[in-house]
């Protein structure tokens, strides 16, 4: 095993938007020697965030793709993918940590937990990453590390530990006590903070630094497999060796039974150096972390893969860019190495390759390498794939898991001004799809309009502007739409015969059943959207139209007959039926499913269901009736609302349909002061008045199209 794998780390950067994410990159581009200045998130002097390498991220002060770079501390090379906070692009949150081993989450000293924080931290329980916390901003005024400590506690249910206590906090802010070594630590050469100085811990703050120390110890003695610690406290608390502290704090970073805390001001430059120290000390390197992929040759059993450059190839393409010498496809190597002018084979595709160009990454910038070892992430131009595609030795036939694609909850009609924007649009929304999972465009076979799907207003706002710059490709942008759900609220029975006697072999098949509503096993586990059930005995349909009635149910729930959205949330079960033995087919058995859904569907109640998105305001208190008002009236329900520091944080749960042009009228009533952030809670029933306006519509559209 090469000795730099064990030194490696692969890290992400994420939280809410605005808690200092990027410039907090920066700052360890800089103090690792990748990058001689350093640059403002909204660059005074022209030139803009390294990571943000995007025009429009540049304009807009936020990041929208994640932007992958490596840099080197104290021997070790470290991977850095800086994530989006904004919720809209939660699918690039998604793709990076998958690919990590460890992460950062950063947190603002004022805001504490947000929102996002929320998210992002349900994320990484989802895939597993170890993390550390770094809470950022202490230099603002209102600054408070000790209660989002708290907070990581009490809000995200984390074993949140502090690894250090400031020195002076809001302008007072000077350095960092570190309670492992007991030191002051002080950021004070220049503007830069270039040197780390290390002096006695002040008088005033030493007995606060014993009693946290001894609250670490303690909190770290706790976590499992850490015995010799916890004995050597009880025995001589005085002599515990520094080494055994550290490794017993990564054991339990690693187990995801520990958040080790740091703080500071990435802006001002203080505590870089130790959040650094305490990435290479506390989050894993590749081979601390299991990877699984499926052996697709044998029933998808799942196979751990072993960080080793000896072994066979597995790859994992987590991330495409579109760049001007086309197209770039980051990977992670997941097992064994890669060299130029090696063969690989594309899982779903289903077809080999070469390696051609292979780089490493540094934001927009790159440099070209001959051989990719285990662990490390590079780049690849002129491959034909797709967002999550699995490349491996052509021996092995392996697939990594894909990555959770959330379903968009808002569509645009979007109509190009001339031929030559049409050909730009085609080109643009080509290269978008294949990029963005979440984003997604498809031509309404009814209105022959092309429509495009996303995650929010913002997500479409980002990718129309997109079209306009990079593609030249000027478009008209119609109407929002919320994509509507239909739903069944009880128990039908059906018996449906499908016949037809046309001379020669006719059709024939009868398919006999119910559709109940699926109900959620648990909180984390919420009901399946479609299952099939197979209560066939005796024969009385041949196993091998049982999946041509599974087809069939499958189209009818493409279109409810309500508003003419999908069907969600059905269990649809088969346990009787017919067949013949000349005039029953695949087909006869899917027309006849499909007649026996829709025959008992008006029976089993359908209901209309809205997709209900979860929106947390953020404003000055004075202006806290204005935005209950504003949530009121859009058929909001507040669930909590926080006052801290004459701020208020509201949050709601609001249909979709009713926060199309939120932001302005939010800017208007809280004189710009007031931002908000929303994702998608859940899908909900609509009223009775808005289920008939629905339906209402539905009606007079196909009156309309019939009538054509």
């Amino acid at each position: 095993m090469p000795h730099d794998l064990l030194g490696m780390r692969n890290i992400g950067i994420s939280a809410h938007i605005d808690s200092g994410k990027t410039t907090l990159s920066e700052r360890i581009l800089y103090f690792s020697g990748k990058i001689h200045a350093f640059h403002d998130v909204r660059g005074k002097d022209g030139v803009g965030a390294t990571m943000d390498s995007m025009e429009l991220e540049r304009e807009r002060g936020i990041t929208i793709a994640s932007a992958a770079t490596n840099v080197e501390w104290k021997g070790h090379p470290i991977n850095i993918i800086d994530t989006p906070g904004h919720v809209d692009f939660t699918v690039e949150v998604e793709r990076s940590l998958r690919v990590l081993d460890g992460a950062i989450l950063v947190l603002c000293s004022v805001g504490g937990v947000q929102s996002q924080s929320i998210t992002v931290d349900r994320q990484m329980k989802r895939y597993r990453v170890p993390r550390i916390a770094f809470v950022n901003k202490c230099d603002r005024t209102g600054a408070n590390p000790y209660r989002v400590k708290d907070q990581l506690i009490e809000k995200l249910g984390l074993n949140a530990v502090l690894m250090e206590i400031p020195i002076g906090l809001e302008d007072k802010l000077q350095g960092v006590v570190d309670l492992i070594e007991m030191k002051a630590l002080y950021f004070d050469a220049g503007a830069s903070g270039d040197d780390v100085r290390e002096a006695e811990i002040p008088a005033e703050l030493l007995d606060e630094a014993i009693a946290k120390r001894e609250e670490l110890l303690d909190t770290v003695s706790m976590c499992s497999g850490n015995d010799e610690l916890m004995e050597a406290l009880l025995e001589d608390p005085e002599s515990i060796s520094k080494d055994l502290i550290k490794e017993c704090i990564r054991r339990a970073t690693i187990a995801l039974e520990l958040v080790p805390v740091f703080m500071g001001s990435a802006y001002k430059n203080k505590g870089i150096q130790p959040l650094l120290d305490g990435v290479v000390s506390y989050l894993p390197n590749p081979t601390e972390v299991e990877n699984i992929a499926l052996d697709l040759d044998d029933k998808e059993k799942e196979i751990v893969l072993k960080s080793d450059d000896n072994e066979k190839p597995v790859i994992l393409a987590f991330k495409l860019e579109d760049g001007q010498y086309g197209q770039l496809t980051y990977i992670r190597v997941y097992q064994g190495k890669i060299k130029k002018g090696d063969t690989l084979f594309n899982i779903r595709t289903r077809k080999k390759f070469n390696v051609g160009r292979l780089v490493k990454m540094h934001a927009s910038t790159m440099e070209d390498v001959t051989e990719c070892g285990c662990g490390e992430i590079a780049a690849l131009f002129g491959i034909d794939c797709a967002s999550g595609d699995t490349f491996c030795d052509p021996s092995l036939n392996y697939s990594m898991t894909s990555m959770f694609v959330p379903n968009p909850v808002i569509s645009l009609a979007i109509k190009p001004v001339d031929k030559k924007a049409a050909d730009n649009m085609a080109k643009a929304l080509n290269r978008f799809t294949k990029e963005d999972p979440t984003f997604q465009t498809y031509v309404d076979p009814e209105s022959n309009q092309t429509i495009i799907k996303g995650m929010g207003e913002l997500h479409l706002d980002v990718y129309i502007e997109r079209m306009k710059r990079e593609y030249k490709a000027e478009v008209e942008v119609g109407k929002p739409e919320v994509a509507y759900r239909e739903a069944i609220s009880q128990r039908a029975d059906f018996n449906f015969t499908h016949k037809k006697q046309t001379g020669g072999s006719g059709q024939y098949a009868r398919v006999a059943g119910y559709i109940e509503p699926t109900v959620a096993v648990s909180e984390d586990e919420p009901a399946k959207d479609y299952e099939f059930i197979d209560e066939v005995k005796g024969g009385a349909i041949p196993t091998e139209y049982i999946p041509s009635c599974d087809k069939g149910f499958q189209a009818a729930l493409k279109k409810g007959t309500q508003i003419g959205f999908p069907v969600i949330g059905v269990r649809c079960v088969v346990n009787d039926g017919a067949w013949h033995p000349v005039d029953s087919s695949d087909m006869a058995f899917q027309t006849a499913a499909l007649g026996a859904f829709r025959d008992a569907y008006d029976r089993a109640k359908p209901v209309i269901l809205e997709p209900v998105m979860k929106v947390e305001v953020e404003g000055p208190a004075e202006f806290q009736g204005n935005i209950f008002g504003s949530i009121n009236q859009r058929r909001g329900l507040i669930i909590s609302s926080t006052e801290n520091n004459n701020s208020c944080v509201v949050v709601a749960e609001v249909p979709l349909s009713e926060m199309f042009g939120y932001s302005t009228v939010l800017r208007s009533l809280t004189q710009g002061k007031a931002e908000f952030s929303m994702e998608v809670a859940k899908y909900g029933r609509v009223p009775q008045s808005v289920s008939d306006e629905l339906k209402k519509a539905y009606e007079e559209k196909k009156k309309k199209e019939a009538g054509k």
